[in-house]
């Protein structure tokens, strides 16, 4: 990162560049460049030696920032203690991997297979409250200094470069442009959502009503476990029942088999060696003719990344060298544990190998730079979403959802209730990531002096929210993407809109089998950065993305009126 602000800040580079001939260059060259000369005048290239200095200095106090608030995270995972009693609830097989000391209590720590698994079924209100301040707090206080440092210093590199605010300088190569038309596109999801989280709510909370009388809110730490309560009663589905269906091994191979099938494409495991022995190795063939490689390293370790993501390896440049990339996930699944998965881990397995498929088969071009996923920020979360999309397709499911002991195939009747029981719920997501994307916009979009984080984080979710704000979360001391996505965090949700518009190309009777799924790859995955986002949208759409694919999504859960009829 010093090395790149350095480079960035090079006069001498720049006018080597800028004084380029590009007559006859190919079409990927010229944007390659454009975009590279758009990169250094960000940068302040074109202001004076002091200037640039003063930048340089700034720029490696940020990057010295950020990786010190990025470790805090990583380092400052957090234990709490659980009596027998507040285990109720919990998969047996979560209990079998966290047996109890001599005195009968349990050690559970802040990281995903230990977390997520208590906020969804945990029937302990105080447990899921201590485990979500433990993990919302494992980098507080630390990260609360860094995070105020941080933001006054990207403010003064936006205040130099003459931007108004970080924000404007954060958007201006991308495709959303400005903050201001940030703002705008957060405007139409919140209208968008508005009604439907309402009715979510409404139902959340009388349902409560009438399970524990006297109940008058639900709280930001019983919220998934509320939603998982009612998706059991509203549709007879508990998400524990098809975990047996997702055992690790399987959900992979049916992962690997169904994007084999979708981008005409042949996965060969590899002995290639690999950093960890848990981590498995696949050469990518395509005709017969190799095109890549790439590692997952898919089960949690001491000392190993704790979150979910996909990360080149090797840069792939055509007719040099072939694109490697890697899985970093925590999905359960040991030696003599099956790993069953919850079909939300099914769907994150999805999403993370849209990006891995976006980095081996974009990684063809022909230069380093615009390989892989090489995209402006706001257009990377499209390949990832779109290929979430494929897990709702019945057919492509029982290919591979098979019970881990009987071999029975996932029952349509099962799979009809579990996507009504997801889709119960997508307005809520909705305005999860318009919090997010609005709290991560409003820091980098002010003067950060004086700026409170706790009363601002809290505000925010209180005018976003129904949910009650619980006393002591400090979310954004770990809220990680502040550093890599800094003020754009909207990408999620923009991104959501366009892919779930690919999606809507797709044939829903013969998904893989269609010639979409060639089409997107020529026009989209293949093309890496040698467009711009909004030129690819155009090549597969023939048109720019539209809210209609969205807002059939959004609204899916009530539609037919069924939510209104439930006595539930």
């Amino acid at each position: 990162a010093l090395a790149g602000s350095a480079l960035s800040l090079n006069r001498q580079v720049y006018e080597a560049l800028a004084a380029m001939d590009l007559e006859g260059s190919s079409a990927a060259t010229k944007h390659f460049v454009q975009r590279t000369l758009l990169g250094y005048r960000l940068a302040g290239v074109d202001k004076d030696q002091a200037t640039r200095d003063r930048l340089q200095a700034l720029h490696e106090k940020a990057t010295g920032l950020s990786l010190e608030f990025s470790r805090n995270i990583q380092e400052g995972g957090k234990t709490i203690e659980a009596t027998p009693a507040e285990l109720d609830g919990l998969p047996e097989d979560y209990l079998a991997r966290h047996p109890a000391d001599a005195e009968g209590r349990t050690t559970l720590s802040t990281d995903p297979p230990d977390m997520q698994p208590v906020m969804t079924f945990a029937t302990s209100a105080a447990l899921r409250e201590r485990m979500f301040l433990a993990y919302n707090t494992r980098a507080y206080p630390a990260n609360k200094t860094i995070l105020k440092q941080l933001l006054a210093t990207r403010q003064e590199i936006a205040t130099v470069l003459g931007f108004r605010s970080w924000a404007d300088l954060a958007t201006a190569d991308q495709m959303m442009g400005s903050a201001a038309n940030v703002r705008a596109f957060l405007a139409k999801l919140a209208e968008a959502s508005l009604e439907g989280a309402r009715r979510e709510h409404e139902l959340i909370l009388e349902f409560g009503r009438r399970r524990q009388p006297g109940l008058t809110v639900v709280d930001i730490a019983s919220r998934v476990w509320w939603y998982e309560q009612f998706r059991r009663s509203a549709f007879d589905f508990d998400s524990q029942s098809v975990r047996p269906y997702f055992p690790y091994a399987q959900v992979e191979a049916g992962v690997l088999q169904t994007a084999a099938r979708l981008f005409k494409v042949e996965f060969r495991r590899s002995t290639a060696p690999a950093w960890h022995p848990g981590v498995s190795v696949f050469e990518v063939f395509d005709g017969g003719q190799p095109v890549g490689r790439f590692y997952l390293d898919m089960h949690p370790r001491e000392g190993k990344d704790k979150w979910f993501s996909a990360a080149p390896v090797v840069t792939g440049v055509r007719g040099r060298s072939l694109p490697e990339a890697a899985l970093i996930c925590n999905f359960p699944g040991e030696p003599n544990d099956p790993g069953l998965l919850q079909y939300s881990d099914v769907v994150t397995f999805f999403h993370e190998f849209g990006h891995l498929m976006h980095a081996i088969l974009g990684g063809q071009t022909e230069w380093a730079g615009i390989s892989g996923f090489a995209t402006e920020g706001d257009f990377i979360e499209v390949p990832s979403q779109m290929l979430e999309e494929f897990f709702r397709d019945e057919k492509l499911l029982q290919a591979f959802a098979k019970h881990y002991q009987t071999g029975e195939t996932l029952p349509s009747e099962t799979i009809k209730k579990m996507k009504l029981a997801g889709a119960f719920g997508r307005a809520d997501w909705v305005r999860s990531q318009l919090y997010y994307t609005t709290l991560s916009l409003d820091l980098h979009d002010q003067d950060p002096a004086g700026l409170d984080l706790d009363l601002t984080t809290r505000q925010l979710y209180q005018s976003l929210q129904p949910w009650v704000w619980l006393e002591g979360n400090r979310m954004y001391a770990s809220f990680g993407h502040l550093t890599g996505y800094s003020s754009n965090y909207y990408t999620y949700a923009f991104d959501k809109v366009i892919a779930l518009d690919f999606f809507a190309q797709f044939d829903p009777e013969d998904l893989l089998g269609c010639d979409a799924g060639s089409r997107y790859r020529k026009t989209v995955l293949e093309q890496g950065g040698s467009k711009s986002g909004r030129q690819m949208v155009r090549d597969f759409l023939g048109r720019d993305e539209e809210f209609q694919a969205f807002s059939s999504w959004l609204n899916e859960e009530f539609e037919g009126g069924f939510l209104d009829t439930l006595a539930v």
